[in-house]
This record gives structure tokens, sequence and C-alpha cells, in this order.
């Protein structure tokens, strides 16, 4: 049987009937553990345990048979004392001492994690860690090209840092979002108190995104970029330093870097995506929106319902001054229709959706027919249960038609690049969707230093600003006044 499949003996004192001792014994082991002493006798123990109430009435002969319990579940270590005896009673009693086992050291950290941190999410969205990230894997180029004569010493700290760094992106940014989840912080955010709140969160959030934005392309940029070959050689440098570590046992090479270069395409997919879906960094990104979407729309019922409690009085002696002024009756009808709205008016609703299309106009879609069924609450129409319909087919032609409508965008954006630039001024009329397009390119860069993103094509641009001149860009449904804009394709990630 595998290993990773094996019973776990030494979980055993966490659930039996004489847990309670079991813990507190194995608790004093750990804190000695970790303050460097590892060998204990049963008195040292003893001598701790009477120290609680709990433990007044132990006698030294059940503690020894506990700690033979836990050392056949592999908790601790049993050692004879091999020194002089000095009775007949100390040749007959075997003295031993006990350590703990890694096992367990795991267990009771990994137990006092939980005790501290209770059953509440912590996390951060911590900016610098990205930046910290983005710095440390740039140095994984400079190593291949220019190993220095301590280069697996460097390969490895820097293969360790990137692990930490990832580590802390990931725990941190899924425990926040499960933080804010949390029922205790829904509740928080929905009470008068979160107003006083509301900015300094808003802002924490808004700075995290323009981080992601500003770092997350060069990250993107830097994985691209390091071919297979090059991790190999890299790895196999950490795998250089690794074997220079005493251990009994059998070390392997080739497992070491096999190993590492999995756990880098594990990093990877979680910047750039893999065949088994999007990229975690998008899901953090859509994640941090709903959560200023979420934010937004407290504030506003919040807002609401602070001023549905306030007086009108003057709002509606202001609007009779308004109607008092009228010339006419007609007059008045007009300035009633715009400040109550039409009435007698009819809604209808439908689910119908053409298209999922964001950039698509209502006046751009053809008309529909929808049938109008009467509410008769006194005769209603009897549910009959209907096959599954297999729409398979459908969504395929739906996914070919997006995919098409995808190249075709890219084809005309091409016809307008002159060696990989593209001047705004210089467009003829371009088509509506290009106009947003652009526009989208354009409030990316804004936020980011470097005005470089990553366009929906996969294409590095880099957007160049000259707010000194307006240009006027021409398109099918009219005319927009903006500063002068070039785009510079930086590198296309797709042929």
């Amino acid at each position: 049987m595998d290993i990773h499949l094996k019973k776990v003996p030494e979980s055993t004192y966490l659930s039996t009937e004489k847990t309670e001792k079991y813990r507190a014994i194995l608790r004093y082991f750990y804190i000695q553990h970790e303050r460097l002493k590892e060998d204990l006798v049963p008195e040292e123990i003893l001598t701790y345990l009477k120290e609680s109430p709990h433990f007044s009435v132990y006698p030294l002969d059940e503690l020894k048979l506990d700690l033979t319990t836990l050392v056949k579940w592999g908790n601790l270590y049993a050692q004879q004392e091999s020194g002089r005896v000095k009775s007949i009673e100390e040749f007959n009693n075997k003295r031993f001492r006990y350590s703990i086992t890694p096992y367990t050291v795991e267990f009771e950290r990994m137990l006092m994690r939980f005790e501290q941190d209770s059953e509440t999410f912590k996390g951060s969205l911590e900016r610098n860690q990205f930046e910290r990230f983005a710095q440390v894997i740039r140095k994984i180029r400079q190593i291949i090209t220019a190993p220095a004569h301590n280069a697996p010493e460097e390969a490895h700290q820097v293969w360790d840092d990137i692990v930490t760094y990832f580590k802390k992106i990931t725990q941190n940014t899924s425990d926040y979002f499960a933080y804010l989840r949390n029922e205790n912080a829904t509740e928080y955010m929905q009470s008068e108190a979160f107003l006083l709140y509301k900015d300094r969160f808003t802002n924490y959030l808004r700075e995290f995104i323009k981080a992601l934005y500003r770092t997350v392309a060069s990250i993107q940029s830097v994985m691209t970029d390091l071919l297979t070959t090059d991790l190999t050689q890299f790895f196999m440098l950490v795998a250089t330093h690794e074997a220079t570590i005493f251990r009994f046992e059998t070390w392997d090479d080739d497992l070491f870097t096999k190993e590492c270069l999995l756990t880098w395409e594990n990093i990877r997919a979680w910047f750039l995506g893999d065949t088994h879906g999007n990229s975690q960094y998008e899901n953090v990104l859509a994640q941090t929106n709903e959560a200023i979407t979420r934010l937004t729309n407290i504030v506003q019922r919040l807002g609401e319902r602070n001023r549905s409690g306030a007086s009108r009085k003057d709002d509606y002696l202001h609007l009779a001054s308004w109607f008092l002024r009228s010339a006419d009756v007609d007059e008045a009808h007009k300035l009633s229709a715009v400040v109550f709205g039409l009435t007698h008016t009819l809604h209808i609703y439908s689910d119908y959706s053409p298209t999922d299309d964001i950039y698509v106009d209502s006046w751009d879609e053809a008309p529909m027919d929808y049938g109008r069924n009467y509410r008769d609450t006194a005769k209603r129409t009897a549910m009959k249960a209907s096959a599954l319909i297999d729409r398979k087919a459908q969504k395929e032609q739906y996914k070919a038609d997006y995919l098409k409508g995808q190249k075709h965008e890219r084809n005309i954006i091409e016809t307008y690049l002159d060696n990989d630039i593209i001047v705004v001024e210089a467009l003829p009329v371009v088509e509506p969707f290009i106009r947003k397009l652009f526009l989208t390119w354009i409030g990316k860069a804004m936020i980011q230093d470097s005005n470089i993103i990553k366009t929906e094509y996969g294409d590095i641009v880099e957007v160049e600003f000259d707010n000194a001149r307006q240009i006027t860009l021409k398109a099918h449904d009219g005319e927009m006044i903006m500063p002068a804009v070039t785009f510079k394709y930086v590198r296309n990630e797709v042929s």
C-alpha cells in the first residue's frame, strides 16, 4: 500500500477516552521541543502535570503506562538509561527517557495554530507580496544567464523565496475572502457602524487591485519567457545545493528536479491558467471587484435607509413652487412627467437573451415576439414534467460563433497595425466595438505605472498618452474627442 494511504496511528491520541491526559503530556513535550530540550523523564513530566488541578491525583505508575501507550502509537521515542545502577530497585525498574516524534510535533504545531486563530479566517490582501514575488522570479533568468561561483546556493534561496511568497499570496488571499464571506463580517457590513470604515475598506481594495494590474503583467511576462530547458537548468542548480545537505536517505537529483517542475507548473497556472480553466489570479480579481460592488450596494441601502426617515417637507415645497410657476396645465403635465414619471405604465419582463456580448446595443438586436399570459388565480395550468433537452450542439455552435467573432475582431485590429503600432488619430472610421475596445485598454493602462497591459487576445501592449493634444476618433455610431493615444505592441502572445 502507498505510504499516503496507510493509517496514521500517531493521531490516535486525539480521539480516545484518555485524550485529555495524552494531549496534556504531548503538549508539554512539544513546548520543551521548541525550547530545544528533547529528552524528558517521567518525574519531570509529572511535576508539570501536577501544577494543574485536573491532574492533582495522577500516580507515577499510571503516567508510565500512558507514556508506554504513546510510544506504541508512535508519538514518543523511548530510550533506556544506560548509566551505572546504584541499587537493586533501579536494576529491576528500568528507567527510560522520552522524546517527541516528528509526526506529533506537526500535530501539536497545527493544533496550536488553530487555537490561536480560533474559528475565524484572517488573511489579508498584501500588494507588497506580489511585488516581492515579481522581483524574485526575475532572478531566475539572471542566475541562468550569468551563474556565479555560488550559483547553486543562490538558486536554492531564490526557489525557497518563490515557494514562500506564493504560499503567502494564495493563503492570505483565500483566507481574506473567506473572512469577508463570514457571517459575522457580513452582519457587521450591514450595520450603521460600517459607514465609518467604508472609505478605508474601499481604498484597501482599490489599492490591492492597482497593485495587481501593476505587477501581475510583469509576472506573467517572465513566466511566459522562461522555457522548460531554462527551468530544468535552474532546478538542477537547486538540486545541487540540496544534495550538499547531509541526509541518511538516498538522494535522487532527477526526482527532485521533476518535483520542482511540477510545483512550478502549479504556480504558473495560478497566474496564467491551464487547460482546466482560467487562472486563480483572475478569480482573485473578480472576487475583489465583487467585494467592491457588494460594498457599494450596502452603502447605498444604508444611505436610503437613513434618508427614508428624513423630512421631505422642504423638497415638496420647492417642487410645488415649480408647478406654481407653470404657464399652463400642459406645461405642468410635462413637468409632472419629468418629476414623477409616466402614469399607468405597463412593464413587460422577458428572460430572452439573444447574445452574451456586453458591447451589443439594444437597438442593434432584432425584435422578438413574446406571448402574453393572463394571470388567473382561479385556474392554473397543470405543470407537466418534461424531458431534459440536450443542448450540446447549440452550445458548440455558440462557442464556434464566439471564436469566429473573436478572430474577426482581431483581424480588423491587425489591419490597423503599422510596424506593431496603432496611431489612433491616423485611423479611418472604425467599428463601434473598436472604440469600446480602445477605451478598455486605456482604462487598464491608466491604473498602471508602466502603462503596459495584456489585451483580450493575449497581446502585450504599451499605451502612450499625449495629453497635450486632443484628437477625434470617428466611429460609425458617432465621434469621440479624446487625448492623443498610441498603442505599441511589445510582444504577441498568440500567433
